[in-house]
């Protein structure tokens, strides 16, 4: 048994993380945080997790629950991480980190995207993205591993065959995607109340989401150049999952088929990717509660351009569900150990 630690323990990825580990043979959570929920038992937040009903959200502090681990979850807000990642990494733990505070190779570009200031060059450098279909090798040697965001996850893996291929004009990327409400976490803001969002659909953040860069920084590292994408994220009234549909103009004629082909080669070791069949296109609602990427393509003779539709569910494949993955490969466990593909009733 390993004992683990989840910080920002009381948000939807918090409660992922909880949800999939109670069914993960080899894991024993020892400490869960939260500050607005200090005092409080798990079922008092999440009352189907009757597992943990003893188990009692503490304050961080980060002295205080360093022995009570081999492997934290990092599950904080974006720029409260860096400190208490770096103090558990320093000490020799094993780290998962759920915010962007260690995705990005550059501090300049983080600090422009962010508007935080990084403080651990150091231990940022030895941080390893934690994508398992592209970095597997790199991720089972890491003591740090950067957890990618959701829309990025769907983006790069719908992208990465035809880069790595060099079968499209990397300059005409665009990318679209739709996200379900959770993916703002679990808060009360007024524009995610069930009024505002039943029965609206709208784009936000359009040219300035924070998930650009780091879209960038991925498939810039797979073309061997530099790429800039265009993306725009919208608020679709749904709970969870995200659809990307993605453009791309094709060098040379290629016909859908071949396509699908050149997919399902590349994913075919890949347990959590599922490439569809022609004429078949993947629906968020059929992802609830599972750890897949379904994506599935067509070829617009007309235009030459290549539609790459994925599909994930945002607090799984997305957040808690890669972070489990990312888990099982850095602890040699079998990666699939609490991952089935089941799912939650749609």
């Amino acid at each position: 048994m390993i004992r683990v630690a989840i910080c920002g323990g009381s948000g939807y990825t918090g409660g992922e993380l909880l949800r999939i580990l109670s069914k993960h043979p080899v894991v024993t959570i020892t400490a869960v945080t939260s500050e607005r929920s200090a005092g409080k038992s798990v079922v008092d937040l999440f009352p189907n997790l009757h597992k943990y009903s003893n188990l009692i959200y503490e304050p961080l502090h980060v002295e205080d629950i360093l022995d009570r681990a081999e492997l934290f979850f990092m599950a904080l807000p974006h720029g409260e991480s860096q400190g208490a990642v770096d103090f558990f990494f320093r000490n020799g733990k094993k780290v998962i980190d759920l915010s962007a505070d260690y995705r990005f190779k550059d501090i300049k570009t983080y600090e422009e995207w962010y508007r935080v200031s990084h403080k651990f060059q150091r231990t940022l450098e030895k941080a390893v993205y934690g994508l398992p279909e592209l970095y597997r090798k790199k991720i089972a040697k890491a003591s740090l591993v950067a957890n990618p965001g959701c829309y990025p996850t769907g983006a790069i893996l719908g992208l990465y065959p035809v880069i790595k291929n060099k079968l499209i004009d990397v300059a005409s990327i665009v990318i679209d995607s739709k996200s379900g409400t959770s993916g703002a976490g679990r808060k009360s803001d007024v524009e995610y109340s069930y009024c505002e969002v039943n029965e609206g659909f709208k784009a936000y953040a359009v040219v300035g989401h924070r998930h650009t860069p780091e879209m960038e920084q991925e498939l810039s590292a797979i073309a061997g150049k530099a790429i800039k994408v265009n993306f725009t994220p919208h608020l679709a009234p749904f709970d969870r999952g995200i659809l990307t549909t993605m453009y791309v103009r094709l060098i040379e004629s290629v016909d859908t088929e071949k396509i699908i082909e050149l997919y399902k080669k590349t994913y075919t070791n890949e347990p959590f990717v599922k490439v569809l069949d022609v004429g078949r296109f993947p629906n968020v609602k059929n992802l609830r509660g599972t750890n897949l990427c379904e994506i599935g393509l067509i070829v617009n003779i007309r235009t030459n351009t290549l539609i790459i539709i994925t599909a994930i569910d945002n607090l799984v494949k997305g957040a808690s569900g890669q972070a489990v993955h990312n888990m099982n490969i850095m602890m040699g466990f079998d990666e699939k150990t609490a991952l089935d593909t089941a799912g939650l009733f749609p």
